[in-house]
């Protein structure tokens, strides 16, 4: 119990309401004690005033009065001529005395408090004024012993109803903290080891009912938290599907494409001019598929190699692309250019930049060709003196908003309507295995820039 919040905030509670009650306690025994003075001085006001009506009393009447008002002595002047007295043997001398007829706050309690804690008797003068006017001054002795036992008795009292009143105030506010606080707490955590079971399962994720804010907030911060968690568990295990099924028709591909590269050896030999200008490139392009392939079975076991960079003319492999995308333009009116520099050498894996830009390309040609409109597609390129820079631009219609809120998530950021989206992921995946950043630059009506930067000191 001591380790749970309820149990805790039980004994917090106990222990701050007797603190409470203790800073009560000690100005009400001071009140108690000045309240018990003056009745003293009050009843041997009355005995007193007795002995005025009849200035001659028996000493037995004498002794009963003094007895009822529990003091030895009493001297009550009523002017400055004359004083009436009644007086009885004391035990001993006085010890103190006290003046009650202006006393401060600070003085009653700390009188109080030496009252209370010392257990020798005395003998004390107690000092007042006279009720209702009835002289100038009166004063009386009286032993600290009973004073003390009442002090004591008040002063237990006082202390066991400090005591039920913080056990029962911390029971009421046990209750209400289990039921307002400790109750959702738990329930959230049984929530969450529920989720936990099974976070595929959207059924177990928290639906918010806390009526406290605070907990309420938690609630559905929690259930966004689940939801999140839950979609990308799912694409993932889509992926993890997909990746499977990829690898299987990768494999048959690759040996498919093998057969190709074969008979394409045998195309090279023809004297056919067209065919010895289109041979090397259909050559080339199926070993990119070859490779592109064995790749692809090498990432679905979680080995894909890193790049293996070499020194490579850049326009050579941006001509490649275009080369590729002009066979697929067809009747589209899409223009292809570069502005790369004709020596521009950069240190990269060439397979993997002629992918990555050639993803690039594909989407700026399927976007144009979508508005059925004319369009043009540039790569330009710079060489700055920390990195390399590549641009690949286009005049189409650019990116949905949906497109650009999912940029590089695999089948949620295509731009096209049954597009996947994996290109730009692949292509941003390669260029970080460089070192470098792909990022969209800028997109709107006027077309689409992305920027690939591969800085020199990764390279």
């Amino acid at each position: 119990m001591l380790h749970s919040l309820s149990g805790r905030f039980l004994i917090l509670t106990i222990i701050f309401v007797m603190l409470a009650e203790v800073l009560i306690f000690v100005p009400s025994v001071a009140r108690f004690r000045e309240d018990y003075l003056l009745l003293r001085l009050e009843r041997a006001q009355i005995a007193s005033l007795a002995l005025l009506a009849d200035e001659v009393i028996s000493p037995d009447l004498e002794e009963e009065l003094l007895r009822n008002a529990e003091v030895f002595n009493v001297v009550l002047r009523r002017d400055e001529a004359r004083q009436l007295i009644l007086a009885s043997p004391m035990p001993q001398a006085v010890d103190r005395t006290y003046d009650l007829r202006d006393p401060s706050a600070l003085e009653l309690i700390r009188d109080a408090m030496v009252q209370l804690l010392d257990p020798v008797p005395e003998v004390i003068r107690v000092i007042g004024n006279p009720t209702r006017e009835a002289g100038l001054l009166i004063e009386v002795t009286m032993e600290t012993g009973p004073l003390r036992t009442a002090l004591l008795d008040y002063g237990l009292r006082i202390l066991v109803l400090s005591a039920v009143i913080s056990i029962f105030t911390a029971m009421l506010l046990f209750l209400a903290v289990q039921r307002l606080l400790v109750m959702p707490i738990a329930r959230v955590a049984r929530a969450m080891t529920h989720y936990a079971e099974a976070p595929e399962d959207g059924r177990r994720i928290i639906e918010p009912t806390s009526g406290i804010s605070e907990l309420r907030q938690a609630e559905d911060a929690l259930q966004s938290l689940q939801t999140q968690l839950t979609s990308a568990l799912k694409q993932k295990e889509r992926l993890a599907q997909l990746g499977g099924a990829v690898a299987k028709v990768s494999h048959d591909l690759r040996n498919m494409l093998t057969s190709a590269q074969l008979f394409v050896d045998r195309i090279e030999m023809s004297e056919d001019p067209a065919v010895k200008r289109l041979a090397p490139k259909l050559v080339n392009s199926i070993t990119r598929a070859v490779h592109l392939c064995e790749s692809t079975l090498a990432f679905g076991k979680a080995e894909e190699p890193p790049p293996k960079l070499r020194e490579v003319v850049l326009l050579d492999v941006v001509s490649d692309v275009l080369d590729s995308e002009r066979l697929a333009l067809g009747d589209a009116d899409i223009s292809l250019s570069e502005d790369v520099p004709a020596k521009l050498a950069v240190q990269v894996d060439p397979e993997q930049l002629f992918r990555v830009l050639f993803n690039l390309v594909r989407n700026a040609r399927q976007a144009i060709a979508q508005t059925g409109q004319a369009g043009e597609i540039s790569v330009a390129a710079q060489d700055k003196p920390a990195a390399w820079i590549i641009r690949v631009s286009d005049t189409g219609p650019g990116l949905p908003a949906k497109a650009r809120e999912h940029l590089f998530q695999p089948f949620q950021g295509g731009a096209r309507k049954g597009g996947s989206g994996l290109g730009l992921v692949i292509a941003q995946d390669l260029i970080r295995a460089h070192g470098g950043q792909l990022e969209l630059e800028d997109t709107g009506p006027q077309g689409t820039t992305f920027v690939i930067t591969l800085p020199k000191a990764n390279a």
